[in-house]
């Protein structure tokens, strides 16, 4: 199976193809999944070299003209270093883009500290307007990857990972899908991100909860959260994200205002792993493994 960055390349170089209106810009990071597609399209195809800044400028730029622009790299340099860029080449210039991050929260763990973004989320959560989509499969990453294309001049943040479930579902790029419903009225739900959804599944296999599976995190599903957690004296809900715990956190407790309910945030750790180890080790050491996954979901279940 092909990764989801690879799916990415080959998608995005057809989708040139079929849309004149869409141009890719690269810092180097990718380049040689999109090599036949610049030379096919060098007008649209642009590398900036290692200029993080320059990349999203450039992309502010080119949706000034009218285009669509697609702007790649790791999350950390997409997101966090060029942010201010971000702010305002999109958003206060009121223009619309694609931006698709590789990486994720430790996908690399070998490149260190500096190619991880555990807070690209959160981050591009301060900012308005933008749809967050989290794939958990490349077949999604490609439908995902299409409708943020062809979103008219929606900003969208698409975070793509090594990380993926064994098998896709079909998602249509906005609301969460109920993978799991429990048997009881009053029933604990678990929202599992994007690649969380195998480790959580495999974490309440036995338990009598309800799993609602996200890939667009933002905007949040409100509707489909309260409808989860109908009927009951109070509500319980596990959110599984695999980037900082706690980022959807706000999300859900405004979905769930007029209920009683408590929230229980499971994902990446503020602390620092200091050490490279195998990505399977980073997954354990956040607690997002499937045992870790189980204790903590049924110590809070009680």
């Amino acid at each position: 199976m092909d990764t989801m960055r690879e799916r990415f390349a080959d998608v995005t170089s057809r989708l040139l193809h079929e849309d004149p209106r869409l141009a890719v810009v690269l810092a180097d990071i990718g380049l040689d999944g999109f090599a036949e597609a610049q030379r096919a399209y060098p007008e649209r195809v642009l590398n900036v070299g290692i200029r993080e800044q320059l990349l999203v400028g450039v992309g502010g730029g080119l949706a000034l003209t009218g285009l669509r622009p697609v702007v790649h790299t790791f999350a950390s340099f997409l997101v966090e270093r060029p942010f201010e860029q971000v702010k305002l080449d999109f958003g206060h210039q009121g223009v619309g883009g694609v931006l698709v991050s590789a990486g994720a929260s430790y996908d690399w763990p070998a490149g260190g500290f500096t190619h991880m973004s555990p807070g690209d989320v959160a981050l591009m959560d301060t900012l308005d307007g933008w749809t967050i989509h989290v794939p958990g499969h490349p077949d999604e990453a490609e439908t995902l990857l299409r409708h943020a294309a062809a979103a008219g001049d929606d900003k969208v943040y698409v975070r793509l990972s090594v990380q993926s479930n064994t098998a896709p579902l079909p998602v249509t790029g906005s609301g969460f899908l109920t993978v799991r419903e429990a048997s009881r009225t009053a029933r604990p739900v678990v929202v599992a991100v994007g690649p969380m959804l195998d480790n959580v599944l495999a974490a309440v296999e036995g338990l009598d909860v309800t799993v609602l599976y996200a890939t667009t995190v933002r905007p949040f599903d409100d509707a489909a959260l309260r409808a989860a957690v109908r009927g009951g004296a109070a509500a319980e809900v596990v959110i599984v994200e695999p980037y900082l715990a706690g980022t959807s956190t706000a999300a859900a407790n405004d979905a769930l205002a007029e209920l009683p309910h408590r929230v229980l945030a499971l994902g990446t750790a503020r602390r620092e792993v200091r050490r490279y180890g195998e990505l399977d080790e980073h997954i354990a050491a956040h607690g997002l493994d499937p045992r870790s996954l189980r204790e903590r979901i049924t110590g809070f279940l009680g």
